[in-house]
Formats: structure tokens, sequence, C-alpha cells
């Protein structure tokens, strides 16, 4: 990985962290770059990818995704509970599968299990200058 990518993924990482839950008696989730590349045939665009880990009960706070992303989100183990803009609250299990359209309101992440943890791998394409892939709702 070069340092244009180390950099790109630890911005991710931070911007992501940055929309967990604050309290400490709510666990969050383990965002870990995976990934990252310029696509060559598609000029100024990056795919990015990203293993998101929940504990059992874990969650990720409401945000928005950049306005250029384009997100697929694949589910590795466990089941995940998803609501994206005005879409219904989905839950997905191991080997399923869901996108979100550019700039997606992601209202609801988290695990839907108590006792067991899930895993999600997020799969972005966005413009390669995008400074942020998530935002925080207020």
């Amino acid at each position: 990985m070069n340092v244009r990518s180390t950099l790109g993924a630890a911005s991710i990482v931070l911007a992501i962290a940055a929309t967990m839950p604050a309290a400490a008696h709510d666990p969050g989730d383990v965002v870990t770059p995976h990934f990252e590349h310029a696509i060559p045939n598609i000029p100024g665009k990056t795919l990015t990818a990203l293993i998101v880990d929940y504990p059992p009960g874990g969650t990720s706070a409401p945000h928005r995704h950049a306005d250029s992303s384009f997100i697929f989100a694949y589910v590795l183990s466990g089941e995940i509970e998803s609501k994206v803009n005005d879409g219904p609250t989905q839950i997905y299990r191991a080997g399923e599968s869901w996108y979100e359209p550019p700039a997606a309101n992601h209202l609801i992440s988290r695990n839907a299990s108590k006792t067991q943890p899930a895993k999600l791998l997020a799969v972005f394409i966005a413009d390669t200058d995008e400074k942020a892939l998530t935002a925080p709702i207020d």
C-alpha cells in the first residue's frame, strides 16, 4: 500500500470513527480498511473496501454517505439490520447484500443479535478526492 492509499484509508477510518456512538455503555463497531485503489478505466474514481465488525448489540450512529459514493454492502457473518433513506428497515443475513445510492442517509446500521457478533464488507466507489466517505447526521 502506498503513502496516498495509507493516508486515504486512515482518513476513512477517522471519518467513520467519528460516527460511532459516544456512550461507553453502547457498543459500536470496528471499521478496518481492507483495500483501496484508483479505478484505472474510470479516471477520478477510487474503489475502497472496509470491514465493519459489530460486537453483539453493536451499532453505528446514523450517518450520511458522500455525494459521490456508491456503496455495495455484503454480510460476511451474522445478521445486520439496516435502513437506508426512506426504505424499509431490513435484516440481512450472511451471504446477503444491498446497495446504497450516492448521498444516502444510513439511518440504521447495527448487529441484529444481542448475543452473536456480525461482520460486514462495505465497498465504496467514490471520487478520488472525496475527503470523507461518511459524516454524522445531526
